[in-house]
């Protein structure tokens, strides 16, 4: 049996935990044009024409709702299903073997983990394409706990992902900061109580972002103006 002050000690370890939750596709991996490609050709094959920019403004949220978004056409309906699976093996197929890391994401991931803070991913990514492109940002060994559509309801900009990642992480909103570069993940993290730092590098500028308590190029310049308290860490 636990003493009372062994109690306060787990407790204080406890609130000291802190957490740093990534996007993926256009934050840690240059995949959002690929994506945007695979959608523009898939929906072409179904005889729905979209160019490929129509669709690019919309690779952040998960297929549940950027199909709706761009044809109308439910994810859930029969036709949904079997755009979702052609795109999803279009992408495996002719896409990510092609993919590669933004500059300096591994030091930056290694930095961040050296500090103490907990990483986490919170992805509209299925499980499959996620362990796929960590494996291609070469980080997996270093992510705590990883949240992918699979395990979701709702995609960004529904902050389900991003509560799924906090209960993984064992951390509350107030200890934990998003990392991503989309606006759907900008309000993802303030729908879930989560501040939210921006990249530039998956293609959207900083009025996009706003909203986004900081906003840095990539991976490579966050790094360059390393501090820990960019994420929360106390001073």
């Amino acid at each position: 049996m636990r003493s009372a002050s062994q109690h306060d000690e787990t407790d204080r370890r406890a609130a000291s935990v802190r957490a740093v939750i990534f996007d993926v596709d256009g934050t840690l991996v240059d995949s959002n044009d690929a994506h945007a490609a695979a959608w523009a050709e898939t929906l072409k094959e179904f005889g729905i024409t979209r160019h490929q920019a129509e669709v690019r403004r919309l690779i952040g949220m998960g297929g549940d709702k950027l199909l709706p978004a761009l044809t109308g056409i439910s994810s859930e309906s029969e036709r949904g299903k079997q755009i979702t699976a052609r795109r999803a093996a279009r992408f495996r197929d002719d896409y990510l073997p092609t993919l590669r890391p933004f500059p300096e994401v591994r030091a930056l991931l290694a930095r961040i983990a050296a500090d103490g803070f907990r990483l986490g991913v919170a992805s509209s990514a299925n499980e499959d394409d996620l362990r796929a492109l960590l494996d291609v940002a070469g980080v997996a060994d270093l992510i705590f706990r990883t949240t992918s559509s699979d395990d979701v309801e709702s995609s960004k900009p529904d902050p389900d992902a991003l509560h799924a990642a906090l209960a993984k992480l064992h951390v509350p909103p107030t200890a934990a900061v998003m990392i991503g570069d989309t606006p759907y993940d900008v309000e993802a993290a303030k729908r879930a109580g989560v501040p939210a730092i921006a990249v530039r590098c998956g293609g959207w500028g900083d009025q996009d972002l706003a909203g986004a308590r900081a906003i840095y190029d990539d991976a490579c310049d966050l790094l360059s103006h390393y501090a820990p308290q960019i994420f929360g860490a106390a001073t």
